[in-house]
């Protein structure tokens, strides 16, 4: 089993590319809780380490130029935020469903194969969103962490 922080990261990356990407080139203010759930701070107006996690994961996707963004809401949000163009090419741009080098590094079709059956992508090729889309709706952590991997490594 993988370490479960780098599951979350993956989980919280593919959902907030998701969000954006559904409203570019729009921006918008991404609340933490949008994506990590639902967060109470503790009697020192501290909120927990899942929430911290989250907000450092929108933060790294900024850092590492997939995103930007104009300003932090306290720790509950990134605010005017958009997908950059190297984030929005990398969403839009067709990649392999059945990849054999990016099998033989991740195991990816084991873990997509089922999602892909039950979604609308169909062929070889689709938009690397739609991927993300069907692992995160297929709800296997392996599917998800699987193709962030290999987009993140692109």
């Amino acid at each position: 089993m993988g370490d479960i922080h780098i599951s979350d990261f993956h989980k919280d990356t593919a959902k907030a590319l998701n969000l954006l990407y559904n409203s570019f080139p729009r921006k918008l203010t991404l609340f933490v809780e949008d994506i990590a759930g639902p967060d109470s701070p503790d009697e020192f107006g501290l909120h927990s380490p899942r929430h911290m996690a989250c907000l450092s994961a929108l933060i790294w996707l900024a850092d590492e130029g997939y995103i930007r963004y104009e300003d932090t809401i306290r720790q509950e949000a990134v605010d005017q935020v958009t997908l950059t163009h190297k984030g929005f090419t990398l969403l839009s741009g067709f990649i392999s469903c059945r990849s054999r080098l990016a099998n033989q590094a991740t195991h990816i079709n084991a873990q997509l194969d089922p999602i892909l059956d039950n979604s609308d992508i169909d062929g070889d090729f689709a938009p690397a969103i739609d991927l993300v889309r069907a692992a995160l709706k297929g709800g296997s952590s392996n599917a998800v962490d699987a193709i962030m991997q290999i987009l993140l490594n692109r």
